[in-house]
C-alpha cells in the first residue's frame, strides 16, 4: 500500500505534460463507452495547469499517478485524480488524495471537494467509503455528475 507520507508526490514540471496526458488517456479510455463522451480530464490543458502550480504527480521517469488541486472559494477542489491503471489497487489513489488533504490543511482549507461522472459508479463507492460525502447530483457540461465533500479534522 502507498503513504502519502513515504510516497514521493511532487510538483509537476513542464517536462511531466506529455507523460501526464498518455496517463490520462490510458486511464480514462474505459469510460467513453460506458459514458458516450470523453470524460473532462481527458480534455484538460495540463500544459497550462501545470504552469499554474495545480498538479502534482508520482513517478519519475514515467508518471503513475496525477492529482489536480485547485483553490475555489474556501474549499480546495480535486479536478482530477489519476492512477496508471496497471497500479490500480495499490493504495497510490488513496494516497494521493491523502497528499490533497495535507495540502488543504498546509493552506488552512478545511473542506474539499471533488466530483465524478454519475456511471463511475466504483469511484462513487470508493469515496463513500474513504469518508467523502455525497452532496449534490446535477448535469453539467453535458456530463451528468456526482458532487462530494469532505471535511478535514484539524491536524
Amino acid at each position: 500500500m502507498w503513504d502519502a507520507q513515504v510516497v514521493a508526490i511532487r510538483k509537476a514540471t513542464a517536462g511531466d505534460v506529455e507523460s501526464i496526458q498518455a496517463l490520462v488517456e490510458r486511464a480514462y479510455d474505459r469510460y467513453v463507452p460506458r459514458i458516450g463522451l470523453r470524460p473532462g480530464p481527458m480534455d484538460a490543458d495540463y500544459g497550462a495547469l501545470v504552469e499554474a502550480g495545480l498538479v502534482f504527480v508520482v513517478g519519475d521517469p514515467e508518471i503513475v499517478g496525477v492529482i489536480v488541486l485547485r483553490r475555489v472559494d474556501e474549499h480546495l477542489l480535486v479536478e482530477n485524480v489519476t492512477v496508471d491503471p496497471a497500479r490500480q489497487a495499490e493504495g497510490l489513489g488513496r494516497a494521493l488524495l491523502r497528499f490533497g488533504e495535507d495540502e488543504a490543511r498546509r493552506l488552512g482549507i478545511s473542506e474539499m471537494r471533488l466530483y465524478t461522472h454519475e456511471l463511475m459508479r466504483e469511484n462513487i463507492d470508493l469515496y463513500g467509503r474513504l469518508g467523502w460525502e455525497e452532496y449534490d447530483r446535477r448535469a453539467e457540461n453535458r456530463f451528468a455528475r456526482v458532487f462530494f465533500r469532505k471535511r478535514l479534522p484539524e491536524a
